[in-house]
């Protein structure tokens, strides 16, 4: 039976009993603050960015793996797989998955099977997870990218952001979306759409954004299938533990938990940003 190895990048933000259960492989993407880099996860916590972030007056930049980063990883697992599945943040928002497949073609001797996630955080996360429990039970890489790419048309994520300036100093939000959103103080809905983020709806408040939320989530759990559910959250934990309560309560059939955005997802987004993210994939009931 062939040796499967599960490589993802850190913008998954998988815990770290999942990487050590599952020996996931998790290469890191990093923040600059000035002249210094952190590579998340590595040479900077969640705590220490949001600290940091408070501190700062110029906001950090990110950037993704290098290539080398990628043929480094690659070339260890060789030594123990007989190849590898690597599960990456959309490619409509970072060059990650680019260099990790310009790095696949480099690395002799070892297949690795990429996979564009369309998305990042918790959604990420779940099929890094997903193919790592399909690659234990002995399941082939190309059975595992069939469901991984199945998995993913399954992923559902709404994000509400404080501060639209964040998105935009990133070039992932317009000028006149700014202009607009901040003029009317608009909380707008954002989800993924053909691997970018864009808004959803534009909402007035936070309450109402997270009540249309629950709205889409309603449609979906209407059935009774018992699908996952994933309240993220950058740096608002009391935030997220309420709204986590609330989902629960309306949804008692429904399995809920609660996941941070770190340095990278932190940046694009802003603090105080929260999400919910569920999959109606019907493995998942």
């Amino acid at each position: 039976m062939s040796k499967i190895a599960i490589v993802t990048d850190s913008t998954a933000y998988l815990s770290q009993d999942t990487i050590d259960k599952h020996r996931i492989t998790v290469v890191p993407l990093s923040v600059i603050f000035g002249q210094e880099a952190y590579r998340e996860g590595e040479d900077i916590g969640y705590e220490e960015f949001y600290r940091k972030l408070k501190e700062t007056d110029v906001l950090p930049t990110t950037s993704q793996p290098s290539v080398g980063d990628f043929v480094k990883a690659f070339e260890n697992l060789s030594k123990e797989y007989d190849q590898a599945i690597s599960i990456h943040l959309s490619s409509g928002i970072s060059g990650t998955y680019q260099a990790a497949r310009q790095a696949a073609d480099l690395v002799e001797n070892f297949p690795v099977h990429l996979v564009d996630s369309e998305i990042s955080s918790a959604p990420q996360a779940l099929m890094a997870q997903k193919a790592a429990q399909l690659a234990e039970a002995g399941k082939s890489a190309e059975e595992i990218v069939a469901f991984l790419e199945e998995l993913k048309q399954a992923n559902r994520a709404y994000f509400v952001v404080d501060d639209l300036s964040h998105l935009h100093r990133g070039g992932r939000l317009n000028a006149a979306q700014l202009l607009i959103g901040s003029m009317l103080r608009i909380k707008p809905v954002l989800h993924f759409v053909d691997k970018k983020i864009v808004p959803f709806e534009k909402i007035r408040t936070k309450n109402k954004a997270k009540a249309r939320i629950l709205e889409l989530l309603a449609e979906d759990a209407k059935n009774g299938q018992a699908f996952p559910v994933t309240v993220v959250h950058a740096n608002a934990e009391q935030e997220a533990l309420d709204w986590m309560e609330e989902v629960q309560a309306q949804f008692p059939h429904l399995p809920v938990q609660t996941a941070k955005m770190g340095p990278v997802l932190g940046t694009h987004v802003g603090e105080g940003t929260l999400g919910l993210t569920w999959n109606v994939h019907p493995s998942l009931d």
